[in-house]
């Protein structure tokens, strides 16, 4: 299982979000996501946030919450423990420039009310939605067979 870190940060109402279309051999290919990606060996799930975020934004988070534990299942995929933040404060600025120039794909400042209509993975949506309705830590298990998402699981306290 390989480990990695997605955050959603949140400005004015909107989540900063990456538009995957960029690498040919990538399983996210043309969908909208935040912005982190793998651990590097010794990394806290905080540094690779903050090492991620930068890497791909040129931001630096100064506020910042740990928020949920998402592990991913797939009959094509490597299986993945994937570390949820957000974050509402950070250094820097998102020049359009940088938007275009991200080698992940295009980044874009995204009202929250206009993400699920966005190419998403429906089980992205399944924690988007506990991220709008929630405070508490949780942990959601997400079982995939190719594209097609067969089960979830939210683990409550």
């Amino acid at each position: 299982m390989k480990l990695t870190t997605l955050c959603y940060i949140e400005k004015e109402n909107k989540y900063l979000m990456l538009h995957r279309v960029k690498k040919e051999v990538d399983c996210n290919k043309d969908k909208w996501i935040g912005v982190g990606g793998k651990f590097e060996e010794g990394e806290s799930p905080e540094d690779c946030l903050l090492r991620e975020v930068y890497e791909e934004t040129g931001l630096r988070l100064t506020k910042y919450q740990f928020r949920g534990i998402v592990t991913f299942v797939s009959d094509e995929w490597e299986g993945e423990y994937m570390h949820l933040f957000t974050a509402t404060e950070y250094e820097g600025e998102l020049p359009e420039q940088a938007m275009r120039d991200c080698e992940e794909g295009e980044l874009v400042w995204v009202p929250k009310d206009e993400i699920e209509g966005l190419t998403l993975w429906e089980g992205d949506k399944i924690f988007l939605r506990l991220l709008q309705d929630r405070e508490t830590f949780f942990s959601l298990k997400l079982r995939y067979e190719g594209e097609c998402l067969k089960e979830s699981i939210l683990y409550e306290d």
